[in-house]
């Protein structure tokens, strides 16, 4: 099949394992982990984990990617649909609070069909990088419970430079206007875990704190509090940007501080982390030799 799903709309020729388009992938989705994950916002991982499924291949390739080796490699084990479902089965029997679906938008048809196999009676999370087109959303309305999007960039001249994503901005706000359309504003259970909404994140960078505080008063003058934000200082120099000028370290207190400043003067409640999560030691492990067989 000819493939115009993301964005970029590049009429990629895609089977269901090989693919030439901008994220290398066929149709049939690749997957690189299944577990609980502890990493998330507490409304999301809480006592028992989220459960996770990272999927290989991805439409941006962030120069500072800490997922590299799936992301841009795409290595990872590849799934049919139904062997998918049974992911999201077994995830759920763990006791996990949700079904997690990290990075999925090259995989979206057959993550669709997947979940009409079987809709678990967990929350279902859609955790992507925000460059999203309104085809994928179509695709996941009414099969999503909660929105996870990045809202990575302010600035299209630096998301080109970063990300090769020259129309970054303008997707990803309305990509976020749409799945608040679908799901609403934040609800949550007895428990404190999210049941339905958007969680829009924004990860600072190092020595652009002017382009992370413009992000944040983009969100509040798009979507005020209909929306919460977690703003992230997990970023660790990876890949490229290890050599890069401005990228090659992790970010400082002070820059921390003060975009952190404007996160609570526009929001009245979000999520923050401590920096000690800028540590590679967040970054999960991968399932690469693992024989999935359900």
């Amino acid at each position: 099949m000819l493939c115009n799903l993301c964005p970029r709309r590049c009429g990629a020729l895609r089977t269901e394992h090989t693919g030439n388009g901008f994220c290398g992938m066929g149709t049939l989705p690749v997957v690189a982990r299944v577990a609980p994950h502890f990493g998330e916002e507490p409304c999301i991982s809480g006592k028992n984990g989220s459960g996770a499924v990272f999927f290989s291949g991805c439409t941006m390739h962030c120069m500072y990617c800490q997922n590299y080796e799936i992301s841009v490699k795409n290595k990872g084990t590849t799934l049919s649909v139904r062997q998918l479902a049974e992911c999201y089965r077994m995830l759920e029997e763990s006791g996990v609070h949700n079904i997690n679906l990290v990075t999925a938008d090259h995989f979206a048809e057959a993550v669709a069909e997947s979940l009409r196999i079987y809709r678990p009676n967990i929350p279902v999370i859609y955790n992507c990088s925000g460059y999203t087109s309104p085809e994928i959303l179509t695709l996941m309305n009414g099969l999503v419970d909660v929105y996870l999007p990045d809202f990575k960039y302010s600035d299209n001249k630096l998301a080109k430079k970063l990300s090769h994503t020259p129309d970054y901005v303008d997707t990803a706000l309305a990509s976020i206007a749409e799945m608040l359309f679908q799901v609403g504003k934040p609800k949550f259970d007895s428990d404190g875990m999210i049941q339905k909404g958007v969680i829009v994140r924004h990860l600072i960078l190092p020595a652009h704190t002017r382009q992370s505080i413009d992000a944040l008063e983009l969100l509040k003058r798009n979507f005020g509090d209909e929306i919460l934000v977690s703003l992230m200082c997990q970023y660790v120099p990876w890949g490229e940007a290890k050599r890069h000028p401005k990228l090659g370290r992790t970010i400082t207190k002070r820059e921390y501080e003060k975009v952190k400043d404007v996160l609570f003067r526009n929001f009245s409640d979000g999520f923050t982390q401590d920096l000690s999560a800028a540590s590679a030691e967040y970054i999960p492990d991968w399932d690469f030799d693992s024989d999935i067989s359900w």
